[in-house]
């Protein structure tokens, strides 16, 4: 376990920032969510201090961290008693609104997941199979799904 000190931190932040907080995004669908978990995430990382072999394991372990938290949040979620009642959101991130986007956000958490990596992350089969601990397979399957879910709710054919 190391110590990061304050360049480190800073460097970490500004690097992985925004990924993490849309990949949270698409799994929470609120940005205050999204920047609790992002928070919660380098609280983690500045307490445990994991050594990183490189910068993608580094990238890899705030993605898998994240993912992870965006879960456990699902699940807490799920098991309040008293349903939330529904508060505007007002925050800086500008998430553009599209056809595409709203319909990526209406899949299941799933398909949700895999369609972002691969698509606006940029991340092989390989490496999210990886990252989120499922077979490539497994993977492959949702990604295939959740295109074709997207390609129903978008109008296209199949």
């Amino acid at each position: 376990m190391k110590q990061i000190d304050r360049t480190e931190a800073e460097r970490i932040v500004s690097t992985y920032a925004d990924t993490l907080l849309r990949l949270c995004f698409t799994y929470l669908g609120s940005v205050q969510d999204a920047e609790d978990i992002v928070q919660t995430v380098y609280l983690k990382l500045l307490v445990s201090g994991p050594e990183f072999q490189s910068p993608e394991h580094e990238k890899a372990w705030l993605i898998r961290t994240a993912v992870n938290a965006c879960k456990d949040e699902l699940r807490a979620f799920r098991r309040r008693a008293v349903p939330l009642e529904a508060i505007p959101e007002k925050t800086a991130l500008e998430i553009p609104s599209s056809p595409v986007l709203d319909s990526v956000m209406a899949l299941p958490n799933k398909y949700r997941g895999v369609i972002y990596l691969f698509y606006y992350e940029g991340y092989s089969i390989r490496e999210i199979a990886g990252l989120l601990g499922r077979s490539e397979t497994a993977v492959a399957a949702q990604l295939s799904r959740g295109r074709g879910k997207l390609r129903k709710m978008l109008g296209g054919q199949k």
